[in-house]
């Protein structure tokens, strides 16, 4: 047995995944349950009330853009996963080069932790409710909720930690408990919210006439707004751009023995990312027919539907979210400090997402933030991509760090960084949803990639 076996805990951080560590599709299943049937609905169905979205558009666009997020996993991301049995770290140092890929780790696991921060503060509120301690999000984006609020986020972020500590295994049996009962509450919380709004007949349901009324009741107190059918599309496509287009789902997939397992994010994005995201957008036109309160508040919105059973949810519903995606920052801190065990990255993963959690507005920027993370870390899959289908065809080296021994891939750093500048430039100072900007960087990176490598490199002999 090699030293980096030994060392990988079961998590073959370095090595592929051999045939008796592989899972069935049954873990696959719970875990996206869990991770898409979780913390971030109750935050991004709301905002889409907010931002105005028709109930009409909502329903379509994110139907279409589902689907399309679920063939992105599975004929994108699964073939390769399988392939080649690496976590997406050490495949892109393979390809990129230990230097470059250090870097991008570390971008790749401070946004990974940013995301599962805003899942601590999701739970955090839920938890605060029957103790008396508000969810107020500060006007700055880096402004300290109450110190009592504070407190919480740290408790909360620990045992997020602790979990996600455990490794994948862990992960994914905690998930598979906790999913099939908050898909069920999720659900409750729509039904709730219809009758508390006399929803209660199919023609006043598919008249929609309740949301329309929330919508009305939000614009004239913070100015209109819109976010129309293909924004909406967009967004449920390429929310989880980083995932997928991005192949950081490569650590998850590469433990599955067929590709069947592929179709397991389907369950988290008709579950979760549909029916869950309508229904916490329901808590909040409820709240707001019930009290003209247009305060998002996850753990508040579930009180006034469920109770007891509504808070409790919350707070599991944001653990389901850090903790896989803690475990993916904690592999990509390890890729930064290779010496270090999984494990320990894991934690560190878990206190810097506790300190972002301790900043409430951070959780209320999740429309455009998931949009521009994807911007950043999506296109480096194009790079995962042309290596492993194209390279060889057009007589290329594929891996080509690794066989020559370069610490950085010219090639790859000028193709990821030049559509990401360009994209973020799009996004901050020319104003464009950032999710619209993931597919443009991402095609633009794979083909600046094959350009630079047919320029630099030298054919190989089994072209």
């Amino acid at each position: 047995m090699s030293e980096e076996t030994s060392n990988s805990g079961g998590e073959f951080e370095r090595e592929p995944v051999p045939d008796n560590a592989l899972l069935g599709s049954g873990k696959f299943w719970g875990m996206y349950a869990g991770e898409h049937a979780a913390g971030t609905e109750f935050m991004i169905g709301p905002l889409f009330l907010a931002a105005g979205a028709s109930l009409q558009d909502l329903i379509l666009g994110l139907l279409l853009g589902n689907i399309l997020a679920v063939l992105t996993w599975r004929y994108l991301v699964t073939p390769i996963a399988i392939g080649k049995r690496l976590t997406l770290y050490y495949q892109l140092e393979r390809i990129a080069g230990g230097s470059l890929v250090k870097f991008y780790n570390l971008i790749n696991g401070l946004l990974f932790c940013f995301l599962a921060g805003a899942m601590i503060t999701v739970s955090a509120s839920a938890v605060g409710i029957p103790f008396g301690i508000n969810y107020e999000v500060p006007a700055e984006t880096f402004g300290l909720g109450a110190p009592s609020f504070t407190m919480l986020v740290v408790l909360v972020g620990v045992v997020i930690a602790a979990v996600a500590a455990g490794g994948y295994s862990t992960v994914a049996r905690f998930a598979n408990i906790a999913a099939p009962w908050m898909i069920i509450i999720f659900a409750a919380c729509g039904i709730v919210s219809l009758a508390q709004m006399g929803a209660t007949s199919w023609p006043a349901i598919s008249e929609g006439k309740f949301w329309s009324d929330a919508i009305e009741f939000v614009q004239a107190k913070d100015g209109a707004q819109e976010f129309g059918f293909w924004k909406i599309v967009v967004f449920a496509w390429l929310c989880n751009g980083a995932m997928h287009f991005g192949m950081a789902d490569l650590s998850i997939f590469r433990f599955a023995k067929s590709p069947a397992s592929g179709w397991a994010p389907s369950i988290g994005m008709f579950l979760g990312h549909y029916m869950a995201w309508i229904a916490a957008g329901l808590l909040l036109a409820a709240q707001i027919k019930l009290s003209q309160d247009t305060t998002a508040n996850p753990g508040a919105l579930a009180w006034g539907a469920l109770g007891w059973t509504g808070i409790l949810c919350v707070v599991i519903a944001g653990w389901t979210t850090a903790n896989p995606t803690i475990y993916r920052a904690g592999l990509a801190f390890q890729g930064v400090f290779t010496k270090s065990s999984r494990i320990a990255m894991t934690l560190v993963a878990g206190t810097i997402a506790t300190i972002a959690g301790a900043f409430p507005n951070l959780s209320a920027q999740l429309l455009g933030f998931v949009g521009t993370y994807g911007t950043v870390l999506g296109p480096m899959g194009a790079v995962i991509f042309v290596d492993y289908w194209l390279m060889k065809r057009f007589g290329l080296q594929d891996e080509y760090a690794q066989e020559n021994g370069s610490s950085i891939n010219v090639a790859v750093l000028v193709a990821w960084l030049l559509p990401v500048i360009v994209g973020l430039y799009l996004i901050f100072w020319q104003g464009i949803f950032a999710a619209y900007a993931v597919i443009p960087c991402w095609v633009a990176c794979g083909v600046i990639y094959l350009a630079l490598s047919k320029a630099l490199q030298r054919p190989t002999s089994n072209a």
